[in-house]
């Protein structure tokens, strides 16, 4: 069979797909989409920036299926310490990358890619990160076709769709002013103020009906906005993503905790010591409560709808008072995931 991954390149793909590299680990839910019992079952090595950049969320999987500590990992969580070497020793039939790289070779990382290939190894690259309003679907596509799994990949893209059309719909038809929005780029990841994305988080946001006052300002997908800058424009909205966790609260209590382990009480808590900073307090946004916080990895997730829902939700709350967004998550989950959703 032959394909056109993400990156436009045609690849021939093995008749049975049994032994697959996964090049980013945080790629491992959109695999378990079409992977009905244990995802690892057919991995032979993964990176190891799940465990790493999500320690909480991985920890959910492995209690799962405890089999994924035993895929050996070919590099930790940049694309520098990718170990082609070790990939190739795995004897995959099929690695997964993400476009652009980051976290793993890219499209651009031409020496990597060519000595997988010249071992047989059929390279494709999915996004759910550089255009995630169009490639979702088409990367989740493109995963169906490669794991032999088309029907379920219908099934998701159907929903996903759907879900898009409930935040689509109403803003075309009522077009309401787009509020200024300050998205900070993992907050207390270090003491500088204020990274911010234009890309990534940032296209959500744009998608969900915000104005992103980085758009023009920053070069590329993310960079560092001046805090002065934030005082004299006085965005409408503040958004910060989220990295921290229950775990990382003893160690980094000014990053902002979401995800698998963490309570409301918590993501409350941490948030609202986050915006106690001094670049940040000043804040209009911040002085009435107009705050929100979102998880960072729906950056890089099939699940991205879900977070856009949510963002529509703080940005037109009369627009959309009826939307759920957890509800949302959740019935992705039920249907399209082996684990449950956990935290907030």
């Amino acid at each position: 069979m032959t394909v056109t991954d993400l990156a436009g390149r045609s690849v021939r793909i093995p008749a049975k797909v049994e032994r697959i590299l996964l090049g980013e680990g945080r790629l491992l839910p959109a695999l378990a989409v079409f992977e009905t019992g244990d995802p690892s079952a057919r991995l032979v090595g993964m990176m190891g920036d799940l465990e790493q950049l999500d320690a909480a969320g991985y920890a959910q999987w492995r209690t799962r299926f405890p089999h994924l500590d035993k895929v050996p990992r070919v590099g930790r969580t940049q694309s520098g310490s990718f170990s082609d070497e070790r990939a190739l020793q795995l004897r995959p039939q099929v690695a997964i990358f993400g476009l652009g790289g980051g976290h793993a070779p890219g499209e651009r990382d031409r020496e990597a890619l060519a000595r997988l290939e010249a071992a047989g190894v059929a390279i494709v690259f999915v996004d759910f990160r550089h255009d995630p309003l169009a490639n979702t679907t088409r990367s989740m596509s493109l995963l169906g076709a490669v794991l032999g799994q088309p029907q379920r990949a219908t099934d998701f893209n159907a929903y996903w769709q759907q879900q898009l059309a409930r935040v689509q719909q109403p803003l075309a038809e009522r077009k309401p002013a787009p509020p200024t929005v300050f998205l900070e780029n993992r907050v207390g990841l270090t003491g500088v103020c204020c990274d911010t994305m234009v890309g990534m988080v940032g296209l959500l946001v744009e998608a969900a009906g915000g104005r992103n006052m980085a758009r023009g300002l920053i070069p590329g997908e993310h960079g560092t906005l001046n805090p002065e800058l934030l005082l004299a424009r006085q965005p409408q909205i503040y958004i910060g993503t989220a990295i921290g966790s229950a775990q990382t609260q003893k160690d980094a209590p000014q990053r902002i905790a979401l995800g698998a382990d963490v309570s409301p009480e918590l993501a409350r808590q941490s948030l609202q010591h986050s915006l106690q900073r001094p670049q940040i307090r000043p804040l209009q946004a911040v002085q009435q409560g107009r705050t929100h916080a979102i998880w960072h990895h729906f950056y890089n997730s099939p699940f991205n709808v879900a977070a856009v829902q949510a963002l529509a939700k703080w940005l037109h709350p009369a627009l959309f008072a009826d939307l759920d967004p957890r509800q949302t998550l959740q019935e992705m989950y039920r249907r399209f995931q082996p684990i449950e959703l956990q935290g907030e």
